[in-house]
């Protein structure tokens, strides 16, 4: 299976070069699964029911949330409506939505993809560990499921690579999101679980992770709320993980970094 995961989406810029590039990309690398983060689709904060639809259109199978997953109030009944919209799992039970679904993909595969949340330095859920080792029970990797896809939506580094680790050989891949920068360690884990600590944003880099520089930095500088925070508005840069698997195991077999647009250097998957 051919699998492209896309980081945060940052207000405009990264909404436009989103819709400007998926459906080229798509076709391009012969996308089986596209999983992007859209929690900061709305103006840096949250994610609009139109934006969401945009996402689909556009060539998006499962759009993942995180810790602003309830900034647009309009989102919630839209959430329970649809299943291809994640919010993350270990919120405590009860809460609108679901933290995972399986789709269908082309030539009758199927593909789980679950969004978890943190709990170090960020709000405190249920046990992210606990909510993703009940999930993968209902499971098989290379039966029931010929992949299985994790955003780890969350602030510290190492919380993000302990999930790695502690699920390694058990999905297809563990991606983490939230800080906004694209971490240099993809790889492929030892048990066979293609990882990455962070995807980065797709947004405007002249920036403070997609915020614009003056009000973002005076917050360091005074140690006081200032103007709101906008997104910065320059050319996006694209930035995700592409991951091929094996159907037979589910596990990943490549794994190379995607990088388009904006300030950053360019890498873009090389086909066999």
């Amino acid at each position: 299976m051919k699998i492209l995961f896309l980081g945060d989406i940052v207000g405009r810029s990264g909404r436009d070069a989103l819709g400007q590039r998926l459906p080229a990309l798509r076709a391009q690398l012969d996308l089986d699964l596209v999983v992007v983060n859209g929690e900061n689709a709305s103006h840096g904060f949250g994610l609009a029911p139109e934006m969401a639809r945009a996402f689909f259109a556009s060539g998006t199978d499962v759009i993942t949330l995180g810790n602003h997953a309830w900034d647009r109030r309009e989102i919630i009944p839209y959430l329970a409506e649809e299943r291809r919209l994640l919010r993350p799992a270990n919120f405590p039970p009860g809460t609108p939505g679901a933290g995972a679904v399986v789709v269908d993909v082309r030539g009758g595969r199927k593909a789980l993809v679950m969004n978890v949340m943190g709990r170090v330095f960020m709000d405190p859920l249920d046990d992210p560990f606990r909510s993703v080792q009940l999930e993968l029970q209902r499971h098989t990797l290379g039966r029931s499921i010929q992949a299985a896809v994790i955003d780890v939506h969350a602030e510290a580094s190492s919380e993000k690579q302990a999930f790695g680790h502690s699920f390694d050989g058990m999905v297809s891949l563990i991606i983490g999101t939230h800080t906004h920068v694209p971490t240099a360690d993809h790889q492929i884990l030892p048990g066979g679980t293609a990882f990455q600590t962070d995807a980065g944003m797709c947004g405007d880099y002249d920036s403070i992770i997609g915020m614009q520089k003056g009000s973002a930095a005076m917050r360091f500088w005074k140690k006081m709320p200032g103007e709101k925070l906008a997104p910065a508005e320059g050319e996006a840069t694209i930035c995700g993980l592409y991951v091929e698997t094996d159907d037979a195991s589910g596990l990943a077999k490549r794994v190379a970094p995607l990088r388009l647009g904006g300030r950053l250097s360019q890498v873009m998957p090389e086909l066999d």
